[in-house]
Order: structure tokens, then sequence, then C-alpha cells
């Protein structure tokens, strides 16, 4: 039997909640070298795409904001407020819970052997010991969660995709009864 959507939307929630635990903790680990703040929005770039379960979750928590409100200028996120700071905070989409935290993920070399990559916001980046000597432990992996989300939302609605901007522009998409 399929998840309804109630039943969905308590699950996204849990996996935010279990997100935001996981990088708060590998934030704690990695002290002072951490500069992000509220208002430091250099990783909120427009054009971000989230999945519907995730759009929807902002429709229906940021109403009088998507109705009343305007978007951010274009070239930043539209859920930018005139200072820098996120005004979904609470709202925000996977995405955005980890931003500024190593990044860890593996791919293939041109020879086909696996590789491990590693990322991190430029103001993070400065710091003892470099980013490549951070133990694996330190790094966010991408990929577990990822997966997880994406089931989510392939229950949701086969993982349609919705741009962030368009929430400001569009009616909400229909919904099946709960």
């Amino acid at each position: 039997m399929a998840a309804s959507r109630a039943e969905l939307s308590s699950r996204l929630e849990a996996f935010h909640r279990d997100v935001d635990a996981a990088a708060a903790d590998a934030a704690a680990g990695l002290g002072p070298r951490l500069r992000c703040a509220r208002g430091c929005s250099g990783c909120c770039r427009d054009g971000l795409r989230v999945f519907e379960i995730e759009a929807e979750r902002i429709r229906r928590g940021a109403r009088a904001l998507l109705d009343e409100g305007s978007a951010h200028a274009p070239g930043a996120c539209a859920f930018l407020d005139a200072e820098g700071a996120c005004r979904i905070y609470a709202l925000r989409p996977y995405v955005c819970r980890t931003q500024g935290l190593p990044l860890r993920w593996f791919d293939r070399s041109d020879a086909g052997e696996p590789v491990e990559l590693r990322d991190i916001c430029p103001l993070n980046e400065p710091g003892d010991p470099p980013l490549s000597a951070l133990p694996e432990s330190a790094c966010w992996l991408l990929g577990p969660h990822e997966a997880e989300l994406h089931a989510l939302a392939r229950a949701w609605d086969g993982a349609r995709r919705v741009a962030l901007r368009d929430l400001f522009a569009a009616p909400p998409a229909p919904s099946e009864p709960e």
C-alpha cells in the first residue's frame, strides 16, 4: 500500500530533523573553521531546483510570504531577505541544510576507478588541516541522504523538481486528498 501524502510529509519532516542533527554534529567537530552564520548567503544561488515534496512543504509553511511577499532579486536565492538571511529557514530544503560543511563524494576517474572528491565553501576552506586531510567523519558524505530524499520524492509524485523562484510565480500544484 502506498503511503499517503500526510505520511510522506511527516517522513520528510523527520528526514529534515535527522539531517539537521547530523549536520550540527559535523559542524561542531569543525569548530571555528566554519564561518557560516545568519546573513552569510554566498552559497544561496539562484536557479536551485528542489523536489516537489519539499516545494509543497514550503508552500504550506510560507503561504503568506508567497502570497504577499516578493522574491529576492535574481542572482541569489529567491527566499533571501535584504540582509541575506533565509526567510524560510525552518522550511529550507535538504540542500540548504548542509551548506558550508565539507562535502565528500565518489566519482569515477578517466580510467574508471573510484575516486574521492571533496569541496567546501571558500569561506570555510582556510584552516588546519587542509580539506584534503580532514578525516572522513568530518565531511558530509553525499549519497545516502540524497537517496533517502529521492525515495520520498518518488513516492510523492515521481520525483518532479521545481525551481524555488517559481514558488513565488505559480499557484500550488494540485494535490490529492490526504
